[in-house]
């Protein structure tokens, strides 16, 4: 039971640091505005991470593509890692590390959103992507741990969770996700 309740508690813990955050939180409605502009303006939204990371970039993917708390159209948002015969290729061929930068020099234009998800800030794939991104006048949004990492320095918009461990992290980043996609939905879609 103390596990359970450690858990839990430094999950609460690490939540309660973004609430008293001001700063974090205007960069969360930052990137929520950054989205809704872009794809008003017939932009997408891509997002990339490794192991979990790309669990979540396929989840919050869905969120915006599919829907999220209501049925309205379709927002052009994908995972890019979901194709498996591009991932292995383009890793087999040149190296794991370009994954997402090649896709990025194939895929994108001048207004794009990419949403890079490392805990670390230190993938080297994301960094690779997000310097991609840069030459092409694509938007990039870092999903991190407290120090940002590489990514830091590479990203237009930082959204660095106050924590070290990897699953608070990551609980986190859902968490944001989610609340950036209830924004995006309302203002792409009011409710009347």
């Amino acid at each position: 039971m103390d596990t359970i309740k450690h858990s839990i508690e430094a999950s609460i813990a690490t939540k309660q640091q973004i609430l008293a955050n001001p700063a974090l939180l205007e960069v969360i409605q930052q990137v929520a505005d950054v989205m809704v502009r872009a794809l008003r303006d017939g932009k997408r939204i891509l997002w990339c991470g490794n192991g979990g990371s790309a669990a979540d970039a396929q989840h919050l993917a869905a969120e915006l593509s599919g829907r999220f708390y209501y049925d309205r159209p379709p927002l052009n948002s994908e995972a890019m890692h979901c194709n498996t015969s591009y991932l292995t290729a383009v890793a087999n061929d040149y190296g794991y590390d370009l994954i997402y930068s090649r896709m990025i020099d194939g895929a994108c234009r001048p207004g794009d959103v990419l949403v890079g998800i490392s805990t670390s800030g230190n993938s080297t794939n994301i960094c690779n992507a997000f310097r991609k991104a840069k030459d092409l006048q694509v938007i990039t949004v870092a999903m991190t741990g407290k120090s940002g990492g590489k990514m830091k320095e590479l990203s237009d918009y930082l959204l660095n969770v106050p924590s070290d461990d990897t699953p608070r992290i990551q609980e986190s980043h859902i968490m944001i996700g989610h609340i950036i996609c209830e924004i995006v939905e309302a203002q792409m879609f009011p409710r009347v």
